[in-house]
């Protein structure tokens, strides 16, 4: 089924469960004491006449709405479309400077931020290999795979 016919047919479907409820408010309707069917009647007139009023506003402001015509000539329409920062807008140059400088920063913050990791690198394994050439060993222990795991695990002094 396409949406058309869904459509057609939740309509459909709602028809009748109006004319139901209708029906049945009509029913029971007939069952009300006459000062509360006049109390209905009186709310029913001013909900009328209150959606009657509505209905005018509403078509005098889409009536005012259409009759207002604003005339752009073509020049004209290019310096509103400047101002508005369209692709062929002319910025000062202090603009375009502020619009990549957040960009700018970034990018040399990321790269402050991996030299800064580097260095902590090569200063811990600077540190690692004097501690290892200050030790009294001797040369085969280097050698050893033992011994490097040792110096991982090998709590510090």
């Amino acid at each position: 089924m396409n949406n058309i016919s869904r459509m057609n047919d939740a309509t459909a479907i709602e028809s009748r469960l109006a004319a139901r409820i209708a029906a049945s408010l009509s029913v029971q309707a007939e069952t009300l004491p006459h000062d509360v069917s006049e109390r209905l009647r009186f709310g029913r007139e001013q909900a009328l006449a209150r959606a009657q009023q509505a209905r005018r506003t509403a078509r005098q402001t889409a009536a005012q709405a259409q009759t207002t015509v604003v005339g752009v000539s073509a020049s004209g329409a290019a310096t509103l479309g400047r101002g508005f920062g369209g692709f062929d807008a002319v910025w000062p140059l202090w603009q375009r400077l502020a619009s990549v400088l957040p960009l700018a920063l970034l990018v040399a913050g990321l790269f402050m931020i991996e030299h800064q990791t580097a260095q902590e690198q090569v200063v811990a394994a600077a540190e690692f290999d004097s501690q290892l050439l200050a030790d009294n060993l001797p040369p085969t222990a280097y050698s050893d795979p033992g011994f490097a795991e040792y110096l991982r695990t090998a709590p510090k002094p």
